[in-house]
């Protein structure tokens, strides 16, 4: 990220806390991007505004946050993990201080690799949560639908033929995955998770780096880094270029990560077959559901990480304990 070399706990540090304050300001975004992506047959929500909006007249302003106790918990490892394996790999990679192009895409790709062991339990449990209120709203609109009209949930099939379901809370998903499908139930979508997570890396890492390295120069410090504001933009643009590239991607993962579908809406055996399902049913933009969400969640989330970075809050944190 900069110059200066930076022991790892204060990048593991530094990387939690950008992971910390990021979610806690755009989590109600991404609540909106995967309920928009996971409409396929009744149109509950008709955009990211209407959808905050329905959220909050319906789940109160704190429905905005489903699913963000799971994701504070677990984002500091999986931020930390990301951005600081970024930097070990691009410091191994490095040749007399200098980082070819294809240096810098090979690093992004270790760090999107490594971080995929946190991403996708933690993407699964938050999945659940953030759209059980749109399977709500969705059985509340049209005709008198029942229970039974709803698809089995794939976390207890038996449940189909049962009253509706409480509102489901992270612990609830956890053991009931873990009794029916084992470790291997919290890592469902693995594959989609990487195939998302990695070439998202291999975009904003290099890309993040060349534009961080334009604003070197005359207004750099004394360390030879780029201003903070240049930081800031930097990992902004960066970070929203990705995440557009990637929303296809995304909106593969997330459709195979939903274990409760809505009446009428598909299942899927794999990525290929998410794929094809898609692409038959809502046609190609289907694969662009939440791309405006995604950039807006991803852009500050990566703009407040460089920040901290830059700011150093991870040396001063060590420097007090010390």
């Amino acid at each position: 990220m900069t110059d200066k070399k930076i022991s790892l706990p204060a990048k593991l540090i530094n990387g939690g806390v950008a992971g910390l304050v990021g979610v806690t300001c755009v989590f109600p975004i991404d609540l909106a991007k995967t309920r928009l992506q996971n409409q396929q047959g009744v149109q509950v929500y008709k955009g990211m505004l209407d959808c905050l909006a329905k959220t909050i007249h319906s789940e109160g302003y704190f429905g905005c946050y489903r699913g963000a106790a799971v994701n504070l918990t677990l984002v500091t490892p999986e931020k930390a993990i990301k951005l600081a394996a970024n930097d070990v790999f691009r410091q191994k990679l490095s040749k007399d201080g200098r980082l070819p192009l294809w240096g810098e895409v090979l690093a992004g790709c270790g760090a999107g690799t490594c971080q995929v062991v946190v991403t996708t339990p933690m993407e699964m449990l938050k999945i659940q949560l953030q759209d059980a209120g749109r399977i709500a709203a969705q059985r509340t609109q049209g005709p008198a639908r029942t229970a039974t009209a709803t698809a089995p949930s794939l976390v207890n099939p038996a449940s189909a033929q049962q009253s509706p379901p409480q509102r489901p809370s992270a612990t609830g998903i956890t053991v009931q995955l873990l009794k029916t499908h084992g470790l291997a139930g919290l890592y469902r979508g693995a594959g989609a998770t990487l195939m998302r997570d990695v070439p998202f890396s291999m975009i904003y890492f290099p890309l993040f780096a060349n534009l961080n390295a334009l604003g070197r120069g005359s207004n750099s410090d004394m360390q030879g880094r780029a201003p903070f504001w240049q930081s800031f933009v930097a990992g902004c643009t960066a970070g929203s270029i990705a995440a557009i590239a990637v929303t296809p991607l995304d909106v593969i993962k997330t459709r195979i990560q939903t274990l409760q579908k809505g009446e009428g809406e598909d299942t899927y055996k794999g990525i290929i077959d998410c794929t094809r399902r898609i692409m038959k049913r809502e046609g190609p933009s289907a694969f662009l559901k939440g791309a405006t969400c995604r950039a807006l969640v991803i852009a500050p989330l990566f703009g407040i990480a460089q920040g901290v970075y830059f700011l150093g809050v991870g040396e001063a944190a060590l420097g007090l304990l010390g």
